[in-house]
């Protein structure tokens, strides 16, 4: 016996599963956020329920909406009525983001057993030396390779990330979950966002740590191959409070090719052998300046990101490379005080090559180790 054929209304539910919420990245389907729809004369209505009022992104959902059922043969009409969840529908919708657990208490996902999400902090010892710069252009670098990438701008004073990366919408609030704003496929929080204008933050070490903790906690980040943290200079509060948090995270130190800063970004990266986090390797930024003949002027010196290298190996005991050398470009600043990293605007250009060259070398996907066997032997011991 055959099945029978798909009616018209099945065509609609099927196409609707097709339309993803812009902020979480699911269905709306699976979300809950499709209250019903009706069908006559060809002309489709949708009442969708809207997380919150005064969704930003209303209408790029009826733009999805629509351009999704008006493919069906016979549909030339689309109308969404838009509504509100309500608490309790919120209240639904959290605890199917949280894999089914009501639970009052969020916790950090990247810290639990079996994470796949590959976590790099990236550092500094002194400011000034393109950490920032350097952080945008990696996530970038590697959403483009189709990876799904987060940042936390936990650099709390000197926040930039939203501006480099181009966000300017702000997080969204679901009961007591947060939607991350995304730009280039990349999904960012940053204590700017919550601040009005451009107000200094003031604040001292444990509302640091508590902010960071949010940042990890509370927002819905789903299911990253990779998280990116832009660290404040030095070794403060924020550093303490990150290896606390996320022991497993990996530590990328920035530096220049000077002496001075090398020495500083020694410091940094010497850290790790403290908090037992692992250093992943150092990127040296500004390497040298380009010249029209073809030859290169070694502005801040030369040999500072190999000697980090190396020290840190040496103090460490483990291999801890020179990922990258990433030459001096005043398009790297434009492209950053645009919004636009330099590896989408101008990707031939030999700083953006030279990023993604170690964005090549950090878009590795750690494999979960549930329910695999380790290859241990038991032996049996002898009294």
């Amino acid at each position: 016996m055959s099945a029978p054929a798909p009616t018209l209304e099945d065509a609609i539910q099927t196409a609707l599963a097709t339309v993803d919420d812009p902020e979480i990245r699911r269905p709306i389907t699976d979300l809950g956020m499709v209250k019903g729809f009706t069908v006559a004369d060809g002309t489709v209505k949708v009442e969708l329920l809207l997380t919150v009022a005064g969704c930003p992104l209303r209408d790029k959902l009826n733009n999805d909406i629509t351009a999704a059922l008006t493919k069906i043969p016979g549909i030339t009409t689309v109308s969404v009525d838009f509504g509100v969840m309500s608490e309790e529908q919120r209240k639904a919708l959290q605890t199917t983001l949280r894999g089914g657990s009501a639970t009052a208490e969020p916790v950090i996902p990247f810290a639990q057993p079996g994470s796949r999400t590959r976590v790099y902090a990236v550092a500094s010892g002194k400011g000034g030396v393109g950490k920032s710069s350097v952080t945008v252009n990696l996530a970038a670098a590697l959403a483009k390779r189709g990876l799904a990438v987060g940042v936390v701008d936990a650099d709390i004073y000197g926040h930039s990330v939203p501006r480099m990366l181009g966000v300017e919408g702000r997080p969204t609030r679901v009961e007591e979950m947060i939607m991350p704003p995304q730009s280039h496929g990349v999904k960012v929080i940053s204590i700017g966002m919550f601040t009005a204008g451009n107000a200094a933050v003031v604040w001292r070490g444990p509302m640091l740590h508590r902010a960071l903790q949010q940042f990890l906690a509370d927002v819905y980040w789903g299911d990253l191959d990779v998280l990116l943290l832009d660290l404040p200079p030095g070794t403060g509060d924020v550093a303490i409070s990150l290896a606390q948090l996320l022991p497993n995270a990996e530590i990328l130190v920035v530096t220049t090719p000077q002496e001075a800063a090398a020495e500083v970004a020694e410091r940094a990266g010497a850290i790790a052998l403290q908090t037992h986090q692992r250093l992943v390797g150092v990127v040296e930024n500004m390497s040298w300046l380009e010249l029209p003949d073809g030859s290169r002027m070694e502005v801040f010196g030369s040999g500072g990101g190999q000697a980090v290298a190396d020290s840190l190996t040496k103090t460490v005991g483990a291999s801890v490379p020179l990922l990258g050398q990433i030459p001096l470009d005043t398009r790297v600043r434009e492209a950053g005080d645009a919004g636009n990293p330099i590896v989408l605007a101008d990707p031939s250009a030999p700083a953006a090559k030279a990023l993604d060259g170690v964005a090549d070398r950090l878009a590795v996907r750690r494999d979960s180790l549930v329910g695999k066997p380790l290859g241990l032997l038991v032996t049996a011991r002898k009294g």
